[in-house]
């Protein structure tokens, strides 16, 4: 189930934990962008996990999946579709990953389910 989370919260968090707490963000934000989108695709855990052992290189190719669902996401529910795409592959490029989760999970919030 998708859950509504504050973007500020999650990066002070982020840092708070020396970045402990982005690796839960990171596998629950996969795992909520595969539900939203209803494109099924890797895991939370198996993306970290390829993240990991490719220290940090599938992150690029994982900025760039994440933009191309929410984009299709968007256009089917007739919402402009951005550059998700292009966009979080050059922040992940120089290293901005947090700014692209920040960015995935504005978008995600979009569809959760008002508390």
């Amino acid at each position: 189930m998708v859950r509504y989370r504050s973007v500020a919260l999650a990066i002070v968090l982020s840092i708070i934990t020396c970045g402990i707490y982005s690796i839960y963000w990171f596998i629950v934000l996969t795992d909520e962008v595969n539900e939203v989108t209803g494109q099924p695709g890797t895991s939370g855990g198996m993306a970290f996990l390829f993240n990991l052992i490719t220290c940090s290189i599938y992150g690029i190719y994982w900025g760039y999946k994440m933009g191309e669902k929410l984009d299709s996401a968007r256009h089917r529910n007739n919402v402009p579709s951005g550059s998700f795409p292009i966009i979080f592959l050059l922040l992940n490029l120089f290293g901005f990953q947090i700014i692209t989760m920040a960015l995935i999970q504005n978008e995600v919030n979009r569809y959760a389910p008002a508390a």
